[in-house]
């Protein structure tokens, strides 16, 4: 009988700790803090917390003594929190720099049923029709300011490859009214292409993956040589693209007179439900319109998830190492400190207040080894650039970003790993038998 009632007992405690964990991991930073101001007060107000917080007292007075113990909990967390947050903070990266590429006051037009410009197909009759909706916003000469534009993938050096290792770069062709679309694109070295000629422009991001990219140089883009012939930035995903005459563009990838997409600028960011309906209801078209930040977002989606994915996957098996070694720090501290531990207990400490001393100094270590972990994945990383290729926009290049929301994903972590590595050994200390405490110290 004893043997199932310690069954479900314990088996009734692992689901609440299973279920405190998420609810911890979930909550949002203001519910936590008001659970944490509540646990305060009662530390204050209330005479088992404020046992709870002698005891706790006792016990980080003499962490000095168990310093190399300590140290085994504060690092094993700090390795476990660096590498989440550097897994995290390369999925932020990835997210914002797609984000930063719309804005709700833009809009991309693309073929019905294209996840993305590289899908899409539109002939030069639907361009013209979606040139002339109502919603977009006009230059001083009344030109409308849309940009027919056409992406296709080409293939460059790597810089760090091998001398025939090649990666995949995102070539757009574009008109001049893509630089009124993204007034922020600026051009940083040399100039601009010369329409009705093979030269091209490089973003900073594809200058800094792909050799060859120096401004008077020539490089090969399908059967031809193109000339470099300016450097731009951006501060989004355009930095990782190569710009060149849409209608060159178009001839060397014999794609004729059609184009992927139209990028529109908007009267304003009240105009896209005109714009989109315009579209939608039009019938010599069939197209799929967005805004940018829209499109943008929805193609870091999946890629951010994958990472973000990795990221807990590595950091639970990680953190399964760093809840042993909590627990075995904990369970060896709990048992040289019997004697104390029986001592307040033969006094009249009960036992709660034993279990919240024993969980308050490993969430101490652990709250330590967690802001050491931050520490150093944002000197290291916070800002680190890497690429990949994903969501249709070809090779990225990206800034990793460590934001406090990272920082404090990752210093949840910790404390879980704390709560988890201490609550066996503080219910150990709380159920030790006095008399065998005493007599075993």
């Amino acid at each position: 009988m004893n043997r199932v009632k310690n069954f479900f007992g314990g088996f009734g405690l692992f689901l609440a700790v299973v279920a405190g964990i998420v609810a911890w991991l979930v909550l949002p930073w203001f519910v936590l803090l008001g659970i944490a101001a509540l646990f305060a007060v009662w530390m204050l107000v209330t005479r088992r917390g404020r046992q709870a917080a002698s005891v706790t007292g006792v016990g980080i007075s003499t962490l000095r003594q168990r310093l190399g113990a300590s140290s085994v909990i504060v690092l094993g967390i700090a390795g476990v929190v660096g590498v989440l947050v550097a897994m995290l903070a390369m999925a932020e990266g990835y997210r914002q720099t797609l984000r930063a590429s719309g804005s709700e006051d833009t809009a991309i037009v693309m073929r019905g049923a294209s996840a993305a410009e590289v899908m899409s197909t539109l002939m030069n009759d639907a361009v013209k029709v979606i040139e002339q909706a109502p919603g977009i916003a006009r230059d001083a000469d009344g030109r409308a300011i849309a940009s027919p534009e056409i992406v296709v993938a080409a293939n460059l050096p790597l810089k760090d490859g091998g001398p025939d290792e090649d990666g995949s770069v995102q070539l757009r062709g574009v008109g001049p009214q893509a630089w009124a679309v993204r007034p922020d694109l600026k051009i940083v070295q040399g100039r601009t292409f010369e329409s009705g000629r093979r030269e091209v422009v490089v973003g900073t991001g594809a200058q800094g993956q792909f050799r060859g990219l120096e401004v008077g140089k020539q490089i090969r883009l399908g059967s031809e040589l193109w000339t470099v012939a300016g450097v731009f930035h951006a501060g989004d995903a355009m930095d990782s693209e190569v710009w060149g005459d849409a209608d060159i563009v178009a001839a060397t990838y014999r794609r004729g007179s059609t184009r992927t997409s139209v990028t529109v600028k908007l009267a304003d960011a009240n105009a896209f439900k005109t714009f989109k309906a315009n579209l939608a209801s039009d019938p010599r078209v069939e197209v799929d319109t967005q805004t940018t930040l829209d499109y943008f977002s929805k193609q870091s989606e999946q890629m951010t998830k994958i990472i973000r994915i990795i990221g807990i996957v590595v950091g639970a098996i990680m953190a399964i190492g760093a809840v042993f070694g909590a627990l075995n720090t904990m369970f060896a501290t709990v048992a040289s400190r019997a004697r104390e531990i029986a001592t307040l207990r033969a006094i009249g400490f009960r036992g709660v207040p034993v279990v919240v001393a024993v969980m308050l100094e490993t969430m101490l270590l652990a709250l330590l080894g967690g802001l050491i972990g931050g520490l150093i994945a944002w000197l290291i990383f916070n800002g680190y650039t890497a690429s990949t290729i994903a969501g249709g926009v070809g090779q990225l290049t990206f800034a990793f970003q460590v934001s406090p929301e990272v920082l404090w994903t990752g210093l949840k972590w910790a404390l879980a790993i704390g709560f988890v590595g201490g609550l066996f050994p503080a219910i150990r200390a709380a159920r030790m038998p006095v008399t065998e405490a005493l007599r075993a110290a």
